[in-house]
C-alpha cells in the first residue's frame, strides 16, 4: 500500500475513533509510557483502525495505564473494554473495537517486537533503514575519532 492509500484509508476513519485514538495517546504520555508508537491498521487489516503499543518501567506502572485507560474508554464510548494480562502486568492488552493498546514492561516488548511485527514496511524498507543506521554510526566513529586526534 502506497502512502497516498495510506493517508485516505486513515481519511475514512470516523472521526470519534480519531478523537479516542488521541486521547488514549495523551493519556499514555500523561502517565509517563515509555515509547509510544501508533500503528495505523486502517486499509491494512481488519481487527481495528489502530494498534497502539506503549511500554511502563514497571508490572505496577503497567497495570495502572491499562486500567486508567479502560475506564477512560468505557466512559467515553459506554461500552465495556476488554482487558488481557492485567494480573501479570508484563503484557496487557486492551481491545477497544477500533482501537487495540498493548501496554508492556520493557523486555517483554523487546522480546515480542510487535512493531516490527505489524509495520507493513517492505523487506527493502527494512534492509535500507538498516543499512542507513551502519552508515550513520560509521560517520559518527569517524568523526569523534577525528575529533579526537585534533584535540
Amino acid at each position: 500500500m502506497t502512502t497516498k492509500d495510506s493517508s485516505a484509508a486513515l481519511k475514512s476513519i470516523d472521526a470519534r475513533i480519531t478523537a479516542l485514538h488521541d486521547k488514549i495517546m495523551r493519556q499514555l504520555d500523561d502517565d509517563q509510557a515509555v515509547e509510544i508508537v501508533s500503528i495505523p491498521l486502517a486499509g491494512k487489516s481488519s481487527i481495528a483502525d489502530f494498534m497502539i503499543v506503549a511500554s511502563g518501567k514497571s508490572g505496577r506502572q503497567v497495570a495502572s495505564m491499562a486500567t486508567k485507560i479502560a475506564e477512560m474508554v468505557k466512559a467515553e464510548t459506554g461500552r465495556p473494554v476488554r482487558l488481557q494480562g492485567l494480573p501479570t502486568a508484563d503484557w496487557v492488552l486492551i481491545d477497544a473495537g477500533d482501537i487495540i493498546v498493548h501496554v508492556f514492561r520493557p523486555e517483554v516488548r523487546a522480546f515480542y517486537n510487535l512493531e516490527k511485527m505489524w509495520s507493513f514496511e517492505s523487506l527493502e524498507a527494512q534492509a535500507e533503514e538498516k543499512a542507513a543506521a551502519k552508515l550513520a554510526a560509521k560517520e559518527a566513529k569517524a568523526a569523534a575519532r577525528a575529533a579526537a586526534a585534533g584535540e
